[in-house]
């Protein structure tokens, strides 16, 4: 069936195209906005990708260690609360979700770095 072209318009002006383009393994920090009160302010989460859903609601997931306690967080790819994405290292990496850095811990949990 196809898409109706009104649905297909709707979809394409929510979609952003500010954020870069990244991939599983890469080191990415994430600006959220934070609303506390009636004040806005901005807050790094940076971490591993380690994954990314597609589709009509695209997201990914980024991986990191907050005082020995890994902390994994969900992004909708489309969200209004994210303010960008700055790409620190790129890793390379043989498979697309990188779920078994979940029971690796220190050295072990390192990706090798991409030339």
């Amino acid at each position: 069936m196809p898409n109706s072209p009104i649905i297909e318009q709707l979809v394409n002006k929510a979609r952003r195209t500010d954020l870069p383009a990244f991939k599983p393994g890469d080191t990415v920090r994430v600006q959220v906005k934070i609303k506390e009160g009636d004040k806005e302010r901005l807050q790094a989460f940076e971490g591993v990708v380690i994954s990314m859903s597609r589709g009509l609601q695209p997201s990914f997931t980024v991986r990191k260690m907050s005082f020995g306690q890994g902390v994994e967080r969900i992004f909708p790819t489309n969200s209004r609360v994210i303010d960008k994405i700055d790409i620190l290292r790129s890793a390379k990496v043989r498979r697309a979700k990188l779920y078994y850095l979940r029971g690796l811990k220190g050295k072990a949990a390192r990706l090798k770095e991409a030339e």
